[in-house]
């Protein structure tokens, strides 16, 4: 086999680990798979004979282009109303969907995205490499221009917001699926008392687009089963799905989708409901899960 053969085999060996990493930094499939391109144009430009662990040498370049791309998005001042709900990747209520995505999806929901995507390039960084992909703070540091330490309190102070933000669903999953199926037939048969029952009296609904504006998010158990009835008059069909790996919902009308929802379930309640909205990108997701 051929060297440049040799290296291309190699690097497909890491190609969905560093796909993984890239989606929870820029919260693209898209520009993921931009990034992912870029590492593989970086490896094929450098000699990395002399590198002993070359996923670890391909996760810190993905990092670093990911890392520039999140500036030049800042810099562009990108979504200037605030909420940006991540690309979610919609699967089967069985699981059914390609499996790169399958595993793609795994163990990442789309409430931490959202809160990911309210921190810093450099802050975002340090969580998801240290957090998600326990890449040591002393490779983290050169990526961001920091010490060990600096890096160290950047992790730090994105995970206090992490967790402040994004509430993590403590239910199995059929569980979870119990309560969103009981969410989708209270909003079907307009019963607004089982809607509030089902939710969270905290309970907090962020859309990026759609009936509720760029950047809306709605609070309280009445104000969000308010505008689940509305949604669903709106919506002829509403399947069930799995959204970056937990139950969720798709509704369509006239065949075309009107929105995503993502949901976080705790204490037996919704806690945060996640929905992208926003038809342009709607439209540019694959959805052909639904007919399959």
């Amino acid at each position: 086999m051929r060297g440049d053969e040799y290296l291309a085999e190699r690097f497909e060996g890491h190609r969905g680990h560093l796909r993984a990493v890239a989606y929870r930094m820029l919260g693209s499939l898209h520009e993921a798979d931009d990034a992912v391109q870029e590492a593989w144009l970086r490896l094929s430009r450098s000699d990395t004979g002399s590198v002993a662990n070359l996923g670890g040498w391909l996760t810190t370049v993905v990092g670093r282009v990911c890392l520039d791309m999140l500036r030049a998005r800042t810099s562009r001042r990108e979504d200037p109303l605030g909420l940006r709900v991540p690309d979610p990747i919609v699967t089967g209520a069985d699981g059914t969907g390609p499996q790169d995505e399958v595993l793609l999806a795994d163990s990442v929901g789309l409430a931490l995205l959202v809160v990911l995507e309210t921190l810093g390039p450099a802050e975002r960084l340090a969580f998801v490499l240290h957090d998600l992909f326990a890449v040591p703070f002393d490779e983290i540091a050169p990526i961001v221009g920091r010490t060990p330490a600096a890096a160290r309190q950047l992790a730090s102070r994105a995970r206090r917001r992490v967790r402040g933000g994004a509430p993590a669903s403590d239910m199995d999953p059929a569980g979870r699926r119990e309560v969103v199926e009981a969410f989708m037939a209270a909003a079907r048969e307009g019963d607004f008392d089982a809607l509030v029952a089902v939710l969270d009296p905290d309970v907090v609904a962020r859309s990026d687009g759609g009936e509720l504006r760029p950047g809306g998010v709605l609070r309280g158990a009445e104000a969000v089963a308010g505008g689940a009835l509305f949604g669903a008059r709106l919506a002829e069909f509403t399947i069930l799905v799995l959204v970056n790996g937990s139950p969720g919902l798709v509704s369509l009308t006239e065949g075309r989708p009107l929105s995503v929802m993502a949901f976080t379930i705790a204490g037996g309640r919704i806690a945060t409901i996640d929905i992208l909205a926003d038809p342009e990108r709607l439209d540019a997701l694959d959805l052909t899960v639904l007919t399959t």
